[in-house]
């Protein structure tokens, strides 16, 4: 038996088939996952993350700390509510993760991936020691995804008039706090939403009025490819601590003004940047019938040099796609090894589908 989140038992009872993922106990889908995913694209579905890990970040020194452990700048959050994308890197540069930064009335609220929970509040906790801050996992809260172009319609005909003008009122990369509540807009699927943080015990009654105004549970089958066909980086594929951010073309993640601002892994990344960066990571599309898989050879020029980092199915494009690291110097065409044979792929910008628009 791995981790449940609260919600485990309603998602049996909603029919879905359950999944390790990471060590969790995960909904892969509740009948079709193709048609999770086009249910996403044409009107909204909620997903179950709360097993993602919540950290609050308070203390005197807590902007100080964020400032030495994160590579965006927290100073840029000004307000409460405020929201930011940005990166734990190690020493030698690498990923350890990346993460949501929101600023809340008594000091910061991180949001890191499930799989690297133990590893990021370890890495918190030792460096904290040096702060006077505190580093607390809110193992309390639950977090749900709802996303989809009627999202925030849906939601608004069950939370309060307030909840309803934050939802009205958000613009991506922003959030509100209301009560015990934090609902934010960044979105994993390429489509617009909202994310709502909520103490665990008031978990069960919300999903069940998110299902009873019409906005279906949606599993972690369709959560990847919608993910994919947007082109956002997955960790443990894309990401990991042998990866630069250099090479995951996640360099806007990186705030190198002030200049007296060292964070940790800058002198990493700008050793490397100073070197000239090798890869990049790009999108592939096989024109013909086959499956994309992470781990896959790609081949530039006919020198094996690339490798696929994740890869399915699109749905909404009806055509195997990829993430790739390949030679920066790619151009648009490539080949791909599939049980021993290579097949030409399309090299494309690495974001396929955004607001239900096919942009390749």
């Amino acid at each position: 038996m791995g981790l449940r989140t609260p919600l485990y038992e309603m998602h049996l009872a909603l029919g879905a088939k359950m999944v390790d993922f990471n060590g969790w106990d995960m909904p892969l889908h509740y009948g079709s996952q193709v048609e999770e995913h086009h249910h996403v694209r044409s009107e909204c579905g909620v997903f179950d993350i709360s097993h993602m890990s919540i950290f609050d970040i308070q203390g005197t020194q807590a902007q100080a700390f964020l400032q030495r452990l994160l590579s965006h700048d927290v100073a840029l959050l000004a307000a409460i509510g405020n929201a930011q994308h940005s990166l734990l890197l190690n020493e030698q540069g690498g990923i350890i993760d990346d993460v949501m930064v929101f600023r809340t009335h008594t000091g910061y609220r991180l949001v890191s991936n499930a799989v690297t929970r133990e590893r990021v509040q370890n890495w918190l906790e030792q460096h904290a020691q040096a702060f006077a801050c505190t580093v607390l996992w809110r193992h309390d809260l639950c977090l749900f995804s709802i996303q989809g172009p009627l999202a925030r319609e849906r939601l608004a005909s069950i939370v309060s008039s307030t909840r309803a003008h934050l939802l009205e009122s958000l613009e991506h990369h922003e959030a509100a706090i209301d009560g015990d509540w934090l609902i934010s807009c960044s979105g994993y699927t390429g489509e617009d939403g909202i994310e709502i943080m909520l103490p665990a015990v008031q978990a069960i009654d919300f999903l069940n009025e998110l299902v009873g105004a019409g906005i279906s549970p949606i599993g972690i089958g369709a959560r990847d490819t919608l993910r994919l066909e947007a082109g956002f980086n997955l960790y443990g594929l894309e990401t990991n601590e042998e990866v630069s951010p250099l090479a995951a073309n996640m360099q806007h993640l990186l705030c190198w003004q002030p200049e007296s601002r060292d964070f940790i892994g800058r002198t990493a990344v700008q050793t490397r940047l100073d070197q000239g960066v090798t890869e990049k990571l790009v999108g592939l599309v096989l024109e013909e019938r086959g499956v994309l898989r992470a781990g896959q050879p790609v081949r530039i020029d006919s020198q094996t040099n690339g490798v696929i980092t994740s890869g399915s199915f699109s749905p909404t494009l009806g055509k195997a796609i990829a993430l790739a690291r390949v030679p920066v110097d790619t151009t648009d065409r490539a080949e791909v090894e599939i049980r021993r044979k290579w097949f030409p792929v399309r090299v494309v910008k690495p974001r396929f589908v955004s607001l239900g628009k096919i942009l390749i």
